[in-house]
């Protein structure tokens, strides 16, 4: 079982940058897509972005598109959101999520993945 743990989430003015960090437990992680989501008040969870298992190859949802930019370090099992030009449509819960396999390609549905992490809270305030 694979756990994952958010953090760095947090209260940012409109037109700030903030990032996000998801650590996993284990020894696998090299060998999983990893994938960011995000959900508000109300609302579906979303993709949001998602990086092959090497970190080769990187998806965005048009909304962020510009804007954030994922990243893992391997080595240290993280995964990484830089999120910039925030503002207040991006206030979510934003989760990071794995899915096993060394896969690639545009993994946008939640459904997809096999594990999850708890979520961080970011607000953007404008």
């Amino acid at each position: 079982q694979v756990q994952l743990v958010e953090s760095g989430g947090g209260l940012v003015q409109a037109g700030g940058s903030l990032r996000v960090s998801c650590v996993a437990s284990g020894r696998t992680f090299s060998t999983y897509y990893m994938g960011w989501f995000r959900q508000a008040p109300g609302k579906e969870r979303e993709f949001a972005a998602g990086i092959s298992w090497s970190g080769e190859s990187t998806y965005y949802a048009d909304s962020v598109k510009g804007r954030f930019t994922i990243s893992r370090d391997n080595a240290k099992n993280t995964v990484y959101l830089q999120m910039n030009s925030l503002n207040a449509g991006d206030t979510a819960v934003y989760y990071c999520a794995a899915k096993r396999g060394r896969n690639n390609g545009l993994r946008a549905s939640p459904s997809e993945y096999d594990y999850w992490g708890q979520g961080t809270q970011v607000t953007v305030s404008s």
